[in-house]
């Protein structure tokens, strides 16, 4: 673990109750002030991403030994302003960030390694909505960076990943991101989980879906509020129903009440969509 996410960790267990599983690697409790919190330790690379230099990446591996296959892995995908410096969450973060610690402690509890990788601009959004990229992203700097993740991940640089069970994820500009992951990177993942946020060049209420999508476009699993008033309920709908046409297999996760967030029910809800797609 690198000294930054020792002080964090340390940080946390100075001011807070937290309940351990037996081979976890991730604690929740409360703050002396009954703050909710989630910790799990995290370790960081650096992944080449042309002239802009290197980006961070916050990994981690499930405790104990790998099956034979290696450790099957959920690339985890931030939303705009919110950027990845490890996987300590408290229930005051926005856009429901508690949730997303949670989502990471199921995940890694249950068999799955994290990679959460560092979108490029300060203002943290990924280049797969942009107008320049978005019917043009292998010009796109996040093109160049993803290709070389990739080949880190396959080179073990991530610990022991099973190629064949890739997976991704992630909220706002994340979920576009993750639909970008079945458009320009075909059979690299066997599952997607979009939480408040349409197809990979959809940006907000502007959403055109287009009359053809990849043929092996993974299963593909929405989380989505319906009060939603960043990305509304409504852009969410065609692609939904588009991969239902072509008879991919889809399902919609909606809350009636929910906003542009992740939600308590979304680390459970993923977690089974992707078990049930090994």
């Amino acid at each position: 673990m690198s000294t930054v996410h020792i002080l964090i960790a340390a940080a946390l267990l100075a001011t807070a109750s937290l309940d351990t599983q037996a081979a976890s690697r991730c604690a929740v409790g409360t703050t002396v002030t009954q703050q909710a919190i989630v910790n799990c330790t995290a370790e960081t690379a650096w992944i080449a991403s042309g002239a802009a230099g290197q980006r961070k990446v916050i990994f981690q591996v499930p405790a104990g030994t790998a099956p034979n296959a290696g450790w099957p892995v959920v690339l985890l995908f931030h939303g705009s302003l919110v950027r990845m410096n490890g996987f300590s969450y408290s229930a005051d973060m926005p856009f429901g960030g508690y949730y997303q610690g949670l989502l990471v402690r199921t995940l890694l509890d249950n068999g799955f390694a994290v990679i959460a990788p560092n979108a490029l601009t300060a203002a943290a959004a990924w280049q797969t909505n942009e107008l320049v990229y978005a019917e043009n992203y292998a010009q796109s700097n996040d093109r160049l960076f993803f290709d070389n993740l990739f080949a880190a991940m396959e080179a073990g640089h991530f610990g022991k990943l099973d190629a064949a069970r890739w997976y991704a994820t992630g909220i706002s500009s994340g979920g576009y991101n993750t639909s970008r992951m079945a458009v320009s990177f075909p059979g690299r993942f066997k599952a997607l989980a979009i939480q408040s946020a349409s197809y990979a060049t959809c940006v907000g209420a502007r959403c055109q879906i287009p009359p053809s999508l990849p043929a092996d476009h993974p299963p593909t699993l929405f989380l989505h509020g319906m009060a939603d008033r960043v990305v509304p309920w409504t852009s969410m709908q065609p692609y939904h129903d588009r991969l239902l046409y072509q008879g991919i297999e889809t399902v919609v996760h909606s809350e009636p009440t929910g906003g542009h967030a992740w939600f308590a029910a979304s680390p459970g809800k993923i977690l089974a969509w992707f078990n049930n797609h090994p």
